[in-house]
């Protein structure tokens, strides 16, 4: 009983972050990133005096994001515990400054940052961030979120975490971890087989299939208590979809009557109607942020293909038409992007298009790429890769650029889901 009771304090610790913030200034917006003529904005960050650790992370979050040109710590001629000179950094050509200092009082930190425009020569924001020694990594993923939003005018998704499902003690389980693969902790599920979960829009759910006992069933985890609670279970495959944003009703797939069918959930009344049905298999379903239209993947035109239908199962029709093998669709957060898996010179690969099917590109060359998941500001996509021997969670940039492993390596995981705040 004591060892569920901490690790439940460790996954309440894992999404509380830092408790404390304060004193903000009025902002502009520096950096259009929907801008095609895009440049890297140019900012210094001085290591922080106290704990540079955490300025060491911030720099990490913000050079990640491909939006930033980090200057080198070696040309600043002023040093974090000058006063600031605008003429210092206009030679260097930048244009944000970030000076901290951390100070540790007892198990508690307490992080002062401050910002400044080179331009106009004066102070933009200044914050002061409390918490626990223990979330020192928390601390510095909101001072990067505070910048990037100080900078580009939008959320970062430094704070965000991403859920999947690891292997264990020849058992699957749920995992939770920071975006970075930092803080990764079990969950306390485990099955004989779960697949990929889904957030719900709030985030303080998961929903998620699992086979126990034989039989396939759909659960949810709810995060305020760390509860798992049976939703649906029938005979034949229940599979999962994603969340309606209204977190209420969800989509999923049941072979209850033989046939793959795609259905309409509702966790309240425990009601399901079926919206799809077919001779063929209908598979994989995916409802848009707007909640109007359906992703899924089917064989009714001879190989799995990926087609989109009104939210009522009307109105079907394909949306692939390029290679023989179109799986796992996902919407972006905006319902204007689409990423899904195509199999291609026998390997499986993440590509992305425009909702209406145009525009597609290849994002991943090397090894098998499955389980796209988009980050909630739509710029970031976390998947699975195999390409160094063994099946782990990687992130990149929507345009295919920085992709890098952030569960360990030999550990296997799979169906990684992005948290939406």
């Amino acid at each position: 009983m004591k060892e569920n009771n901490l690790k439940k304090c460790n996954i309440v610790i894992l999404l509380m972050g830092v408790l404390i913030c304060s004193s903000a200034f009025a902002q502009k917006v520096y950096l259009d990133i929907t801008s095609p003529g895009l440049f890297k904005f140019p900012i210094a960050i001085q290591q922080f005096s106290g704990e540079p650790t955490i300025s060491e992370i911030v720099k990490e979050d913000l050079d990640y994001t491909g939006l930033f040109k980090i200057i080198d710590e070696k040309v600043h001629i002023e040093k974090n515990d000058q006063s600031f000179n605008k003429s210092n950094w206009k030679i260097l050509g930048v244009e944000i400054v970030v000076k901290g200092f951390i100070v540790k009082r007892d198990k508690e930190l307490v992080a002062n940052v401050s910002v400044y425009d080179v331009l106009e020569g004066k102070e933009v924001l200044r914050k002061e961030y409390i918490s626990t020694s223990e979330l020192s990594r928390q601390i510095a993923h909101s001072i990067a979120n505070d910048i990037y939003k100080l900078i580009t005018g939008q959320q970062g998704i430094f704070r965000t975490k991403i859920s999947y499902v690891g292997e264990k003690n020849n058992k699957k389980e749920l995992f939770i971890m920071d975006w970075d693969g930092y803080r990764n902790y079990s969950l306390g599920i485990d099955g004989e087989a779960i697949l990929a979960p889904k957030w719900s829009s709030d985030g303080s759910r998961l929903i998620y299939s699992k086979l126990k006992n034989r039989q396939w069933g759909i659960f949810l985890l709810d995060f305020k208590n760390l509860k798992e609670t049976k939703i649906l279970s029938q005979r034949g495959l229940n599979l999962a979809g994603n969340f309606l944003p209204n977190n209420r009703e969800f989509v999923f797939v049941s072979t209850k009557e033989g046939n793959s069918d795609i259905y309409l959930g509702d966790i309240l009344s425990m009601n399901t109607k079926k919206i799809i049905s077919s001779p063929w298999i209908d598979v994989s379903p995916s409802v848009s942020p707007d909640a109007k239209k359906l992703l899924f993947v089917s064989n009714r035109g001879g190989t799995p293909q990926l087609y989109i239908a009104d939210i009522n199962g009307s109105n079907i029709r394909r949306m692939t038409f390029e290679g023989t093998y179109n799986t796992s669709p996902v919407w972006s957060p905006k319902g204007d992007k689409i990423a899904f898996v195509g199999l291609i010179e026998g390997k499986h690969q993440i590509f992305i298009m425009n909702s209406d099917g145009s525009s597609l590109v290849q994002l991943t060359h090397s090894g098998n790429n499955e389980d796209p998941s988009f980050s909630p500001d739509g710029r970031f996509i976390a998947f699975v890769s195999d390409r160094d021997g063994s099946k782990g969670v990687y992130i990149m940039r929507v345009d295919g650029g920085g992709q890098k492993r952030v569960t360990s390596k030999g550990f296997i995981a799979n169906g990684p889901t992005w948290s939406p705040l």
